[in-house]
């Protein structure tokens, strides 16, 4: 079942939102891998998803986790709030006959990935089998890690270009905003964002998938083609001969192009341990990219022109230092 709905709205018409939760043990928070029984329980059936009016419940690549998201996107990020409020507490309600509950924050505290992932073996999951088998996902990067999806739309090539450039800008600070997950199995790590750490890693072995973590200046979705897609998918090509991985969805960066929503993702929030904690932070975001695009402290010819590598060194100091780091 495919929730990439299809619509074509101008900037900040609408929103889609995701949310990564894991399912664990309710007395020891020890995780479990029944995605794919919940999914089925809810559907009656094995799906990938389900649709439950304005949201829908869907899998992810490990087993114990478990994704929330808008069905299809949405204007009044309050009342989706609500609606997915509700949505978790009624998950939490049914979770309670396994002995279940979901649980949030970026990272699980004590997780240990060589020995409790078990990756999603039902429909689709050769996609999965072939990220393991090129990339190994016996890692934190891959089996512990939860976020916050903010798709926002963009209606023509022109609209690409100017949200594209905001999102860049935003980018590099929010690690310090959301920064959820400075313990990794039981001690306090080097990074407040030990998720981001881990998740830039992961696809080390082929660099364009993933990049400077920032996406490239782009002037136009062909020029995005041309600068970071292509380059990607020739690079993983060897790896992957009948092209099941070669789609825009491969790209890693923490903001990527999904042209068949019209939108760009940002993937690089850690999510919190609260809903109205996280929706604070979607709202606030979302607000700062459109005061971008209005021009509000810049010009869109200087927000262009901003560099990789500096806001790559903006972003590394938010990861280690949170708000205390010196920009």
């Amino acid at each position: 079942m495919s929730l990439d709905h299809e619509y074509k709205l101008h900037l900040f018409e609408g929103y889609g939102i995701e949310l990564e939760y894991m399912l664990v043990d309710k007395k020891t928070l020890k995780t479990l891998p029944m995605a794919d029984q919940v999914l089925r329980t809810l559907a009656g059936e094995d799906v990938l998803a389900i649709e439950m009016g304005e949201i829908a419940w869907s899998n992810e690549l490990a087993l114990h986790v478990i994704e929330i998201k808008s069905n299809g996107p949405k204007k009044d990020l309050k009342a989706l709030q609500s609606e997915m409020f509700k949505a978790i507490n009624a998950m939490n309600k049914q979770l309670e006959g396994s002995f279940a509950c979901l649980l949030p924050t970026a990272m699980h505290p004590f997780f240990d990935p060589d020995k409790d992932l078990k990756l999603w073996d039902a429909e689709n999951s050769e996609i999965y089998a072939s990220y393991d088998r090129i990339f190994s996902c016996k890692g934190h990067g891959w089996a512990n890690l939860q976020s916050i999806h903010i798709n926002l739309p963009f209606y023509d090539d022109a609209e690409f270009a100017q949200l594209h450039a905001a999102i860049r800008l935003v980018l590099p600070l929010l690690p310090a905003l959301a920064a959820s997950s400075p313990i990794v199995e039981g001690k306090t790590g080097p990074f407040l964002d030990s998720r981001l750490s881990y998740y830039l890693q992961n696809q080390r072995r082929i660099k364009s998938i993933i990049g400077e973590a920032i996406p490239e200046a782009v002037t136009s979705q062909a020029d995005y083609h041309e600068k970071i897609l292509q380059p990607m998918y020739r690079d993983i090509a060897p790896h992957d001969p009948t092209g099941i991985l070669q789609h825009e969805w491969l790209n890693s960066r923490t903001a990527i192009a999904r042209f068949e929503r019209h939108a760009v993702e940002i993937r690089i929030l850690d999510i919190q341990e609260c809903l109205a904690a996280d929706f604070a932070i979607i709202s606030y975001v979302t607000s700062l990219i459109e005061a971008l695009i209005s021009e509000t402290w810049s010009v869109r010819s200087a927000q262009h022109s901003i560099e990789l590598k500096g806001l790559r060194e903006i972003m590394d100091v938010a990861l280690n230092d949170g708000l205390d780091g010196v920009v």
